[in-house]
């Protein structure tokens, strides 16, 4: 599901409506914070998108990002 491009991790992730899709950013978000690496995202109704990267490390993909995009597919599979 994720793909590195443009040194960034992306993946899109669809949900039945705005309210699954806003549960799924708050617990992202609760990860993100404990794991103190924060996600560019963006939202639209049921869709949330992401690039990941490392902005401390000059904007390139690194080891955080790929724990953080294994945190958030691990998030998702509750919502499938």
């Amino acid at each position: 599901m994720w793909k590195e491009s443009d040194n960034k991790l992306k993946a899109t992730f669809k949900f039945e409506d705005f309210t699954q899709a806003f549960s799924f950013m708050t617990e992202v978000a609760f990860k993100a914070e404990k794991l103190q690496h924060h996600p560019d995202w963006h939202n639209v109704y049921n869709t949330v998108d992401f690039a990941l990267s490392t902005h401390d490390a000059g904007d390139v993909v690194t080891d955080k990002d790929r724990e953080l995009a294994h945190e958030i597919d691990k998030i998702f599979k509750r919502y499938e």
